[in-house]
């Protein structure tokens, strides 16, 4: 009898979890703070293209057809140790996350001891004839499970799964951001080493001329500011030619760390940027779809879940923990008869335990999850606000750029122009040598100005597939899933191993 009333209480006991309830609000992504634009706003006149190319989703700088950037690149991933490091905080949750799904399960020990112990004469316990001394072989398991009737196990677990899907999408943003740091550092080295050759030839150039001027002030065919004026000019450029050469020792040194490489031994031989390079056409898409890419938006939106259910573990707080206990085994005060039936024992029952009185312990706690929810909202909306701005903003770059482009070519061959005049006159008497410094300073910032925007260029359309989530084949026809939470991609990506872990 008694056992089958242990078996009622227990099916009583399961069927009441069976039925258990959640306290955490019914979750909807949280709204923007407006509904996404029907179009970018700074696309303009710009015209957009939709390139299709075999390359996989993440190899966007395959596209700027650079063989030595797409070496380095395919480094960055196996190399980096920021990467490394966040694939260990994504291994950590996913960690986190089974030990709370541990608890929905019973947890089950076994503890075998053998002692032996005198008990006192005078002791309460001692019964008058019997051997103080004696023996206890005892082996026993236990079994302990928490009823979760009102889902504090459960929202523990879907909070923690939600955390492991940020830290996923977490993994992925930092890849972008490293691939397109290591592009921008590259391009930027690039057109350091376009200006160091531009001023390297200036110097060269400012050299003879301050000797032509010496020889003809010695000659009494020059004049002391003349001189002055040449001597001035080229130690300006030999400045400029050691603060470019600075420049691109430091940007050097960057692309090391971001490949995992000591800065001491990392080396690029000079090769500066074809006259020719732009940035490769890039197709914006629509911005209902940016959301779907951005893979820090996508983190967002998980931790939003991750408090909300959150607060259903604050709210269970207030109410009963059920537990089932039990335990069985053999006792005997000898090992001769240790593990027999009359040495077995056994115990099985529930029990709940309710908190009284807590000073408002329960009460901050709930608070506490409210005010992380209501943070976590307005982190998300954040990250939408700020990948729209990102995407106008090296947009309206990319087309301001490209005119700036053509207008700084078209003051290059003035410049140019204006020097050559400048030589003629001088040398026909007609004017200073000033004049002759002045647009020779003029046209050596022209061209130094070009080789900046180049860069400026490369830069932004790398910046903008990093606000676009990364890379840029035609995304339009993922319009049709625009309706799917932001988040749906983050289970892909929770699942898929990273190469930092090898």
């Amino acid at each position: 009898m008694k056992t089958q009333a242990s078996i009622a209480v227990l099916t009583l006991v399961l069927g009441g979890s069976l039925a258990a309830c959640s306290f955490a609000p019914a979750y909807k992504a949280p709204p923007n703070t407006g509904a996404a634009p029907a179009a970018y706003k700074e696309i303009g006149d710009w015209k957009q293209a939709q390139p299709v190319d075999a390359q996989p989703r993440g190899a966007w700088w395959a596209e700027f057809n650079d063989a030595q950037l797409n070496a380095l690149e395919d480094k960055v991933s196996d190399a980096n140790q920021d990467l490394k490091a966040a694939f260990a905080r994504l291994q950590e949750a996913r960690a986190q996350a089974g030990i709370a799904r541990a608890d929905l399960f019973p947890t089950l020990t076994a503890g075998p001891s053998l002692t032996r112990s005198r008990t006192s004469v005078n002791g309460p316990h001692y019964s008058p004839g019997a051997e103080p001394t004696g023996n206890d072989f005892l082996l026993e398991a236990d079994l302990s499970y928490e009823i979760d009737v009102w889902g504090r196990v459960r929202n523990t677990l879907s909070a923690a799964n939600a955390s492991a899907q940020a830290s996923a999408a977490d993994l992925v943003t930092l890849d972008l951001s490293t691939h397109a740091e290591l592009a921008t550092d590259y391009f930027s080295l690039r057109s350091a080493d376009n200006q160091q050759a531009l001023l390297d030839q200036t110097v060269v150039d400012y050299t003879k001329a301050l000797q032509l001027e010496q020889n003809l002030y010695n000659g009494g065919a020059a004049a002391l500011s003349d001189l002055v004026q040449a001597q001035a000019q080229l130690e300006t450029a030999k400045t400029q030619a050691s603060d470019v050469h600075l420049q691109r020792a430091q940007l050097e040194h960057a692309i090391a760390v971001l490949i995992g490489e000591p800065a001491s031994s990392f080396h690029l031989d000079p090769m500066p940027l074809a006259a020719e390079l732009a940035p490769p056409a890039i197709d914006p898409g629509l911005p209902s779809a940016l959301l779907e890419r951005r893979p820090d938006v996508a983190a967002a939106e998980r931790r939003v879940f991750a408090a909300n259910a959150d607060i259903g573990v604050a709210r269970a707080a207030y109410f009963p923990v059920f537990s089932l206990s039990a335990s069985a085994g053999y006792d005997s005060t000898h090992s001769s008869n240790w593990i027999e039936a009359p040495s077995n024992i056994w115990s099985l029952g529930p029990s709940a335990v309710l908190t009284l009185f807590d000073a408002g312990r329960h009460a901050s706690q709930s608070a506490q999850a409210h005010a992380a929810y209501d943070e976590q909202v307005a982190d998300y909306r954040g990250s939408v606000l700020n990948a729209y701005r990102e995407v106008e903003d090296n947009i309206v770059a990319l087309r301001q750029l490209e005119q700036e482009s053509a207008s700084q070519a078209a003051a290059v061959t003035a410049s140019q122009q204006a020097l050559q005049q400048a030589q003629y006159r001088y040398k026909g008497g007609i004017v200073t040598y000033l004049e002759v410094v002045t647009t020779e300073n003029a046209a050596l910032q022209a061209e130094l100005s070009a080789a900046s925007i180049q860069a400026r260029r490369l830069n932004a359309s790398v910046l903008l597939v990093k606000a676009l989530g990364g890379g840029w084949q035609n995304h339009l026809n993922r319009e049709a899933n625009a309706s799917a939470p932001a988040a749906a991609s983050t289970d892909a990506m929770a699942s898929a191993s990273h190469p930092a872990s090898n």
